[in-house]
């Protein structure tokens, strides 16, 4: 299999202020609008993770950024580029009230697209948030794009540019190349496909017992259709070490929400069988660890339906780690200059960020920097993984630190 092509090299997410041309540069790059979601629509902001898979073509007969598109023709000689590689895009949400959803996000990918807008002073609040949130996970891999350059002037942009180069000081991403862009124009949209394909490419795993992380779920059956014709449902996701392949049985853990007699509501691990591999409209015969791949299975659909199996973990049966309903960290603290964070208190709820699973935890217990919590649903999660937390301060959620889990 041609992985560079068929399958996504790269897990690429764009971070930035609510409003800053995130979901427009995604367009740019990718022809795709990614608020889907009928609620993003209405309040005309990312809501849930968008996301659109992208081929990036080079024109062998020339030579600088003119030679990178995807399109179909090359912008310099109007020759036919050649697919050079695939990645895929994760638009997450700028809102602060929406920062869980951007922190599950961020654990699946490899690299930020960071943007910030000209016309806006920076940083904005959202802004510091989300270089936080790459700080946390330890993101160092970045392109920031200078966006709506068009609308402030040049000078203006000049000493807008100076304050991200200020802002970035000092953080994991100090060093990032800055691209103005103007995404509604295309302009220096092929500079920053260019600064894509530099971007190193991660080194996976793709021998060990497979582990995916589940982002999307749906039923993918139209209404009305009859028994005979349901098709099982579909599970999307990015695998993060080994590998899947067509007729594989797998696990899926915690797994389906079952409400008893009591209305007291359980989880079920699930095993089923995977029926169809695709990367978008590419069907494959196995899939490696890059890009969002989406799992055809013999699953009812109506588990998989509205995302009910985000924060799952799909591996091989009895390879995934133990379901937990409470969670030992060891908990650090971020150093934030906008708050004071206050002590640990019993019963305290807390927003965890596990993998692509946003959990709520209530404070069991707190000695010293060790937290342990009751869930409020189930999570499966390997130990020492890097878990976001997100506390109620002066009544707004705000990311405050992360745990470490035992």
């Amino acid at each position: 299999m041609d992985n560079g092509i068929k399958q996504s090299v790269l897990n690429i997410g764009t971070l930035g202020h609510v409003d800053h041309g995130k979901t427009t540069i995604v367009g740019a790059l990718t022809g795709m609008w990614t608020d889907r979601h009928s609620e993003s629509i209405k309040r005309n902001m990312t809501i849930k993770l968008g996301y659109a898979d992208t081929i990036i073509k080079k024109c062998n007969g020339c030579t600088g950024p003119e030679a990178y598109t995807v399109g179909d023709k090359c912008q310099g000689c109007e020759g036919n580029p050649e697919p050079l590689m695939r990645i895929s895009i994760l638009d997450a949400p700028g809102h602060e009230t929406l920062m869980a959803t951007a922190i599950a996000g961020a654990n699946i990918i490899n690299a930020i697209l960071f943007v910030i807008a000209a016309n806006e002073p920076c940083p904005m609040q959202q802004t510091k948030e989300h270089l936080m949130v790459i700080n946390l996970l330890g993101i160092k891999h970045a392109i920031v794009i200078q966006s709506k350059v068009d609308i402030v002037g040049k000078e203006a942009a000049a000493k807008h540019y100076n304050q991200i180069k200020e802002f970035l000081k000092g953080s994991v991403i100090e060093d990032a190349p800055i691209i103005p862009v103007v995404a509604s124009k295309g302009i220096n949209i092929d500079v920053l496909l260019e600064k894509i394909t530099e971007l190193p490419k991660p080194e996976h795993d793709s021998n060990a017992d497979p582990i995916m992380y589940i982002a999307r779920s749906f039923d993918v059956n139209r209404p009305g259709a009859k028994p005979g014709s349901l098709k099982g449902g579909v599970v999307g996701g990015t695998i993060i070490r080994g590998k899947i392949k067509l007729g594989d049985e797998v696990e899926i853990r915690p797994g389906i929400r079952i409400i008893g007699k009591s209305k007291k509501e359980t989880y079920k691990p699930v095993k089923t069988k995977v029926s169809g591999i695709s990367n978008g409209e590419i069907q494959l015969e196995e899939a490696y660890p890059g890009g969002l791949i989406g799992l055809s299975t013999e699953i009812d659909p109506y588990f998989t339906k509205a995302d009910g199996l985000v924060g799952n973990l799909l591996g091989k049966p009895g390879k995934l780690p133990e379901v937990l309903t409470t969670i030992t960290l060891k908990y650090h603290s971020l150093k934030r200059s906008d708050l004071q964070e206050h002590g640990v208190s019993e019963n305290e709820p807390m927003i965890l960020s596990i993998g692509t699973l946003t959990v709520v935890g209530y404070v069991k217990s707190a000695k010293r920097d060790t937290i342990k919590l009751d869930l409020k649903h189930p999570v499966c999660a390997e130990k020492g993984s890097k878990i976001a937390i997100m506390r109620n301060v002066s009544q707004r959620w705000k990311l405050t630190g992360y745990g470490i889990s035992e």
